[in-house]
């Protein structure tokens, strides 16, 4: 069999094309057909109104585009028992979140029945399952505590304080607090949503949301010690308060609670086993075995039948209320404590749903909405928030159940809502038994998959030392600051090393591929005689334009001599060709700076005899120059935008390098940089389109038959 490789060949004649060219071949549209009058554009809208309006119906309520063609017969089967195994996923994950969040267990299914509900209208994904997230629960628990921590609940005898803490009013108002956080939150999506800035979870990296849910695991584990050994820690808040949790606990590990240790110990090593087996056995097993409610309902049996609580003082969930609490509106009075928090559940919220929605999108190949998807996440925050509900987002575990079970539509997120009313009317009761060690070790074992990420370190070290940096950032800043300050100083570090990245990019000189129209590297590739390309990494703006200009000089190894004060200006200063001049000299940019007529950066350093005669100095009267380019080629193709720093920088390389007979040339710019460039005044009757290149070889066969032509013109 034949191993050599083929290759196509192709080859296309046409003429050299500069910008000018380009644009009567193209018949490019000018701004003004681009954007058209007001007028013209209001007489287009008014007759487009009623498609616009069916549009945007079916984009804001996007159950009415799939729902009057949904096949009972293909999908309903399949929806349901779908549904029935993530509503069963529900019951002991809202149970075990809500103690995440400092809440009773109850309120976890109440979080797990409306969102799911209001999701259904509003949502574009088909296969995430919206309900209690270990990431948000914890984040909400943070902000519970804060805000109402035990010692605000001290109960007393009339003079003095018991020691006792009142749970119910302190749980009360931690409903109240969550409730307010949630709803807010909510309203902030909405209203992301709304103005389109559903990209704002790009900014949210993956090594930075890795790295973030992976101390947000430590902080769950710590928030759970408590309960899986039954002591009773000091509540701490703000900056370090996980430092300080953890050592108050490891203070108290010698008054551990034996009975609520063994019953954790128990639970932690039976879950362990059975998830495994469900793992091993999960291509022969229709649909996995529901160990998590398996095992509260056994643990609730055995609490119930062996009075744990009664006789070995095993903390158990206590009173369900059964039925459904009445909507109420949340406390505004909150909103101005718990706006940071509310915001960065917000954003967090978003990243893990719009990242779940998209895998399962590309995978099953439909569209997810991103900013659609922002406002119906925000509306079932909102909505939930009102019927004590606290934030919700996709849970990975329970939407690959949803996915890999057969489930189709968002109809299977109705199915398992269905599921967590029946329990909320008529079941709840039976778990009042219930160990609260049991629900904690059940959060524990959760975990074990953000637990593996640790395995990116590895990773990132072999890939992306910058991603590696942002990661341990991330992670360090998130255990030591909290949550909500830890997210806003990773994000902060995020996007500087974004800033530093553009500030410093590589810089080269191009060469081309012989026998091609293809420039690389001229370290490995052949130098075109007497033209210099210059490639910039990065796109050119104010935080590099100085960068730029410097590494295009050092790369050309120009060096601008000037006299001291003591020389004789009749010792005229020159240009000379070096590599590797010497750095500490001026270069020509200084000079041009000076005949602009900027005579402010000169002050005490120069007297003003000197500056007067630096300014009438001419640089093409400085005599001949040891030069060998005669074109210099900036290939902006990277370049995405133009400021008028960057402007103002080509403009000084063009009037520096014409006085001493150097043309500059421009390459592959995009559209929207020539108009920026035109917009800026960039061009004039000394740099004219005729300086812009469609492509570098372009630029570089017009630099070769300009010379040509140049040299028989001297002849």
């Amino acid at each position: 069999m034949d191993s050599t490789r083929r290759f196509g060949k192709y080859r296309i004649e046409r003429e050299v094309l500069d910008e000018e060219r380009l644009e009567e071949l193209t018949q490019r549209k000018t701004y003004s057909e681009i954007h058209p009058p007001l007028t013209k554009q209001l007489k287009e809208s008014l007759r487009c109104t009623l498609p616009m309006l069916k549009k945007s119906l079916m984009s804001t309520f996007p159950v009415l585009y799939w729902l009057p063609k949904y096949s009972v017969w293909d999908y309903g089967m399949p929806d349901i028992v779908s549904g029935i195994s993530v509503g069963i996923m529900h019951l002991p994950q809202g149970m075990a979140y809500a103690l995440l969040a400092s809440l009773p267990p109850v309120f976890g299914l109440y979080t797990s029945l409306y969102p799911p509900l209001i999701y259904f209208f509003f949502g574009t994904s088909r296969h995430i399952s919206i309900g209690t997230f270990t990431v948000l629960s914890i984040m909400v628990g943070s902000v519970t505590e804060r805000l109402a921590p035990d010692g605000d609940f001290l109960q007393s005898n009339g003079t003095n304080m018991t020691g006792d803490v009142d749970i119910a009013a302190r749980d009360t108002y931690r409903v109240q607090v969550a409730a307010a956080t949630t709803v807010l939150g909510g309203l902030i999506q909405v209203l992301l949503g709304v103005v389109k800035f559903g990209f704002v979870g790009t900014y949210l990296s993956e090594p930075l949301v890795r790295a973030y849910t992976t101390a947000a695991s430590v902080h769950a584990v710590g928030a759970q010690l408590k309960y899986i050994f039954g002591v009773s820690p000091k509540r701490f808040s703000g900056p370090l308060s996980l430092i300080y949790t953890m050592w108050d606990v490891f203070i108290l590990l010698p008054k551990t609670h034996l009975p609520t240790l063994v019953v954790s110990a128990v639970t932690i090593a039976l879950l362990i086993v059975a998830k495994e087996l469900n793992v091993f056995l999960r291509r022969k097993l229709p649909v996995p075995v529901p160990v998590e409610l398996i095992t509260i309902v056994v643990a609730t049996l055995v609490s119930s039948y062996g009075h744990l609580n009664h006789n070995y003082s095993v903390s158990v969930v206590g009173e369900i209320p059964s039925g459904l609490s009445s909507p109420s509106v949340p406390d505004v009075s909150l909103f101005g404590k718990v706006i940071g928090d509310a915001f960065a559940l917000a954003i967090v919220g978003y990243a893990i749903s719009i990242s779940l929605g998209k895998t399962f999108a590309l995978k099953h190949g439909y569209k997810v909405d991103s900013n659609q998807e922002l406002v119906a996440l925000g509306l079932s925050n909102a909505v939930g928030g009102f019927f004590q509900c606290f934030s919700v987002c996709p849970s990975m575990s329970r939407s690959l159940i949803q996915e890999s079970t057969g489930g189709k539509t968002q109809m299977a997120g109705v199915a398992s809502a269905v599921i967590v009313l029946v329990t909320v009317l008529k079941l709840g009761t039976l778990f009042q038994e219930l160990p609260k060690a049991v629900l904690a070790s059940i959060v524990f074992v959760n975990l074990k998959g953000m637990f593996k990420q640790y395995a990116d370190i590895v990773t990132l070290w072999r890939s992306s030392k910058i991603d590696l940096v942002v990661w341990l950032v991330t992670w360090i800043s998130t255990l030591l600051l909290n949550l909500d300050l830890g997210l806003a100083a990773s994000i902060t570090f995020a996007l500087f090393t974004v800033i530093f990245r553009t500030q410093l990019p590589t810089y080269s000189v191009l060469g081309n591929i012989p026998g091609t129209e293809l420039y690389v590297d001229m370290e490995t590739h052949k130098e075109i005689p007497g033209v210099t390309i210059f490639h910039s990494s990065a796109t050119v703006y104010f935080a590099n334009a100085e960068l730029y200009l410097e590494a295009l000089k050092e790369k050309n190894g120009t060096v601008f001599v000037i006299p001291t004060s003591s020389q004789s200006l009749e010792a005229q200063p020159r240009w000379e060709y070096l590599k590797g001049g010497d750095p500490d000299c001026a270069s020509l940019g200084w000079l041009s700076e000076l005949q602009d007529g900027d005579t402010t950066t000169l002050g005490s350093s120069c007297d003003d005899s000197l500056s007067r005669d630096l300014e009438r100095v001419s640089i093409g009267s400085l005599g001949k120059w040891t030069w060998e380019i005669h074109s210099i080629i900036l290939d902006l193709s990277t370049a995405n935008f133009i400021d008028i720093v960057a402007m103002k920088t080509l403009k000084n390389l063009f009037m520096d390098f014409s006085e001493i007979d150097v043309d500059i040339y421009i390459a592959g710019c995009q559209t929207s940089v020539v108009e920026q460039l035109k917009l800026g005044g960039f061009f004039s009757e000394v740099i004219t389109k005729r300086h812009l290149f469609a492509s570098v070889h372009d630029a570089v066969l017009y630099c070769m038959n300009h010379l040509v032509n140049h040299n028989n013109l001297t002849d």
